[in-house]
């Protein structure tokens, strides 16, 4: 059977580590494959464990402490230290509930090494991992699971893939995995993102998605687009596409297009140069391109592109209600919205 062995007698000594040139590729490798799977461990189980307690977690604190606690194990020629998903289950058993419990292990492990280092030279390793299994048991939320996979179940295969992953190709490879998994689907939700044209539902505020709110108003010559991402290289053909397309579909000849552009939080080159084409596509038909509720940051952004000089300070507006009273100003359409209908009835 299979036991601990012997424990080296008295503490660590104090050394700074120096490596030489030959060494800082292969160090800097495997440290940050260290610092990924500390980091990835410390996050996950100090967010179970507080969503059980109701506790806030700050990563940012977590981080640093995992920094400086690293720094000093690495003085002392210890291993690389993180959260522990054995050692936390196993102390939540034995009813730890405060930072003491760490600093109580800690003196009690220096105590076994220079007291009596050969007290558990003949524990099973079979023993060890019973109680670190069926500690580490209570770490799977299956209630978790089912509620995910109602939810978002992208996400609940993203776990299934970690999980396995994990298993089967050991702990970096794993967590590597599922960190592009995420990554495919943050890009794929961009590439695709959702849009749709604007109209005046009555006896509802604001203006909504026309395909959720079929009775809702269209105003002649006016389409009203919404946009529910940020325009980068991967969605900008797209979104040239879907505005050409609502163009297209608006059952009167268009005068105005408007974005609604609240959503769009960001336009890199690729996107500005395709709203300069889109600029110019619109106007060859005798259509203007407008923007509302646009930031400021994006604002700012398309000065730096020259776009906002090329559309022109009048094109932009605060609001949709805004844009829309300008242009039922500007172009006199007779159209009556039912909270000017609601008001003269009364």
């Amino acid at each position: 059977m299979s036991v601990l062995g012997e424990v080296p007698q008295g503490l660590p000594a104090f050394a700074i580590p120096w490596i030489t040139t030959a060494d800082i590729v292969p160090v800097l490798i495997g440290g940050c494959a260290v610092a990924l799977v500390s980091f990835a461990d410390t996050s996950v189980l100090s967010r179970v464990y507080a969503a059980r307690t109701r506790s806030y977690v700050d990563p940012n604190q977590e981080m640093v402490a995992l920094g400086a606690v690293n720094l000093a194990a690495g003085l002392f020629q210890g291993f690389a230290v993180s959260s522990s998903s054995s050692r936390t289950p196993v102390a939540e058993a034995a009813g730890a509930k405060t930072q003491l419990t760490g600093i109580i292990g800690a003196l009690a492990v220096a105590l076994l090494l220079v007291v009596v280092p050969d007290l558990l030279k003949n524990l099973p390793t079979s023993a060890l991992a019973a109680v670190v299994s069926a500690s580490a048991i209570g770490l799977i939320e299956v209630a978790d699971l089912r509620r995910i996979y109602r939810i978002q179940r992208w996400e609940f295969w993203l776990s299934i893939a970690c999980t396995a992953g994990v298993a089967v190709l050991g702990a970096v490879e794993g967590i590597g995995l599922a960190i592009v998994i995420a990554v495919i689907e943050l890009l794929w939700d961009a590439w695709r993102p959702y849009s749709a044209v604007l109209g005046r539902a009555d006896g509802v505020k604001g203006y909504h998605d026309i395909t959720r709110y079929p009775d809702a108003r269209l105003i002649p010559g006016l389409v009203l687009f919404r946009w529910d991402a940020p325009l980068f290289f991967a969605n900008a053909e797209l979104f040239h596409d879907r505005v050409l397309d609502a163009v297209v579909s608006s059952p009167t000849p268009v005068r105005w297009l408007v974005v609604a552009a609240e959503p769009i939080t960001s336009v890199d080159v690729t996107s500005a140069d395709m709203l300069a084409e889109l600029i110019e596509t619109l106007h060859a038909a005798g259509i203007q391109l407008c923007f509302a509720e646009m930031k400021d940051p994006v604002k700012d952004k398309l000065k730096r592109f020259g776009l906002f000089e090329r559309l022109g300070d009048a094109t932009f507006f605060p609001t949709i209600g805004t844009t829309v009273s300008r242009y039922l100003e500007t172009h006199a359409v007779d159209w009556v919205d039912w909270v000017d209908w609601v008001d003269e009835r009364r």
